[in-house]
């Protein structure tokens, strides 16, 4: 039996190796891809209001329709390993899986189809594109914010005890809609993340090993 009855997946840097809007801004030049990593680096450390910066670093970057296709086969080079064993096991054993993103949908679902979830498990920001298939906004969103996915698992009423897994400071903010947080350092380790954390994960072998060592109680780790 899981210990978990619900698990919810952070994607960037945690099912891919890859943080999807960085990869955009590389496309428009060393500058702007290096004020992207650094407003996106702060935001996911906690020391930087997602808000303050989610839109900006889209309308630094505009981002065409075909440049959003590409990043999907991008998530697609990238996918961590194991991560498709795991998820398959989770759904073996009854646990529901969300993925909560605050990455972009249209590149994310590609990804999320390969390891075997519904586009219906899968919580990202729709961006919209004009018909020339030009950047035209986004869809609002509260996981454009830094409490944003605390709100959507919130929505989602899931079964519980539910185990949230992922790599920045917006993931661990997903408490108290979740029981526990697993920050997963696979692919980057933030030290508030890591401190705030229950339980560390360097793979998902590790998160599957997590999910078998029996179920606690709603509320407890």
């Amino acid at each position: 039996m899981s210990r978990f009855a619900s698990v919810v997946l952070d994607a960037d840097s945690t099912l891919a190796g890859i943080e999807g809007i960085a990869w955009l801004a590389r496309l428009r030049g060393p500058e702007i891809a290096a004020r992207v990593a650094t407003v996106t680096d702060d935001a996911m450390a906690g020391s930087l209001a997602l808000e303050s910066v989610y839109e900006r670093r889209l309308e630094l970057i505009m981002p065409t329709h075909e440049e959003v296709a590409a990043l999907s086969r991008a998530y697609l080079d990238a996918v961590a390993p194991g991560a498709r064993a795991a998820i398959a096991d989770m759904l073996r054993g009854g646990v529901t899986v969300r993925v909560v993103s605050g990455g972009i949908r249209q590149a994310l679902l590609p990804l999320t189809r390969e390891l075997g979830l519904s586009d219906g498990a899968v919580e990202a920001v729709d961006v919209v594109f004009d018909p020339r298939g030009d950047y035209a906004g986004i869809v609002p969103s509260p996981l454009t914010t830094d409490g944003g996915k605390g709100v959507v698992v919130r929505r989602l009423a899931l079964p519980r005890p539910v185990l949230a897994v992922g790599d920045g400071s917006t993931d661990l903010a997903m408490r108290p809609e979740v029981d526990a947080f697993a920050a997963f350092v696979g692919f980057v380790s933030r030290e508030p993340v890591v401190a705030g954390a229950d339980f560390v994960v360097t793979s998902f072998a590790e998160v599957t090993a997590l999910l078998s060592r029996g179920r606690p109680a709603a509320g407890s780790v």
